[in-house]
């Protein structure tokens, strides 16, 4: 059974004969009744009963009603509350004050209890009104986050099929990419860029970062022995091929997006800190972090990993090789990170291996 949420109203004036005739307008309405004397139980009360409405005097002893609503202004958790002042006061300046400082109404004394009632049941259904417009765009936008995640996704594994790989690739280098941001993002020297907004789209464009494979032709992306010259310079081409496709995406958006970081992380995680990588030859910091990040998150795991052409390598063994292109490679805080996390990438590697020999590798 539906259980009908009563409104909460809070009537804070410190006459007593205001406070009796305004209790007997709502109680014939159904709401909850909440009752203050003076400002500084007025604005306690807010605090800790968070209600529907607030009907506020403006002359009371403690603390003045512009001064409650000023303060409940202030505050996030009340500052939707809608408040409407009671007051004799009938300067316009009073009224202006009293709407500048957030509240939504004003009324004189003495009133009509009709037109209380009527203005009370107003502001209370523009709060329930906006209320659920926030929860259904809240709403909105989860829903929206969840298929972009699931597009993203989707359109890595086909890249990941073509190359004889699995769905175990996408979810260890997004989850290896998140971890050592993570720790990074305690760092003063990363800190204001690695927000935890900056963070969450790193994750989620972690699986673009291979999806120019799409392009590549199979008798060279699907060989199982050693490439050529001219086979490899084809196969370097998908960090091209994956940021021209993202770009031209991104650019049909009209807008600026995730996309961003996925198209430099495509472009650029083949780059090495020494400036011997490709497409570019871009070296250092010039290398954009997210490419930095994705270096290590990749190498690692196609070093644990079964492939067409090789046997996983252990976990201790590759975490020597990381360890040995400090500097060189890779970025050295990135790989100073990696030292400390270690265990951690480990783990997620166990948690989605998908091979016996992996879990072997792993575990060694």
């Amino acid at each position: 059974m539906n259980i009908i949420k009563k409104n909460k109203i809070l009537i804070a004036d410190d006459i007593l004969e205001n406070l009796q005739l305004l209790v007997s307008i709502f109680q014939k309405e159904n709401y909850e009744i909440l009752i203050a004397k003076n400002g500084r139980d007025a604005f306690n009360i807010a605090i800790n009963e968070n209600p529907d409405l607030i009907l506020l005097d403006v002359n009371m002893p403690f603390k003045n009603g512009f001064e409650v609503c000023e303060e409940l202004q202030a505050i996030p958790s009340t500052k939707q509350i809608p408040i409407i002042f009671l007051t004799a006061l009938s300067e316009t300046a009073n009224e202006e004050k009293g709407l500048s400082l957030g509240a939504v109404d004003f009324i004189r004394k003495p009133f009509s209890p009709e037109i209380v009632l009527a203005r009370v049941k107003n502001h209370l259904e523009l709060k329930t009104y906006r209320d659920n417009l926030e929860e259904l765009v809240k709403a909105k936008m989860q829903e929206k986050d969840e298929v972009q995640r699931m597009t993203i996704d989707a359109l890595a594994i086909l890249a990941e099929y073509r190359d004889n790989e699995t769905g175990g690739h996408i979810q260890r280098t997004k989850n290896y990419v998140k971890a050592l941001a993570e720790y990074l993002q305690k760092q003063d020297k990363f800190k204001s860029y690695l927000t935890d907004d900056v963070i969450e789209m790193l994750y989620n464009s972690a699986p673009l970062h291979d999806i120019g494979k799409v392009a590549i032709k199979d008798n060279v992306l699907l060989k199982p022995g050693k490439l050529t010259d001219d086979e490899m310079g084809e196969m370097k081409m998908h960090a091209y091929y994956g940021y021209k496709a993202l770009d031209d995406a991104e650019q049909h958006s009209k807008c600026e997006s995730f996309l961003t970081i996925a198209k430099e992380m495509a472009f650029t995680h083949h780059e090495r800190y020494d400036g011997e990588g490709y497409p570019t030859g871009i070296a250092g910091e010039d290398i954009p972090l997210s490419g930095r990040l994705m270096a290590v998150a990749d190498v690692y795991d196609a070093l644990i990993s079964k492939r067409v052409y090789k046997t996983p390598i252990a976990h201790s063994k590759s975490v020597e090789i990381i360890i040995s292109e400090k500097g060189k490679a890779f970025d050295p805080d990135i790989v100073d990170a990696f030292i400390v996390l270690q265990e951690d990438f480990r783990l997620i590697a166990l948690a989605n291996t998908d091979f016996k020999s992996e879990q072997d590798a792993l575990n060694a």
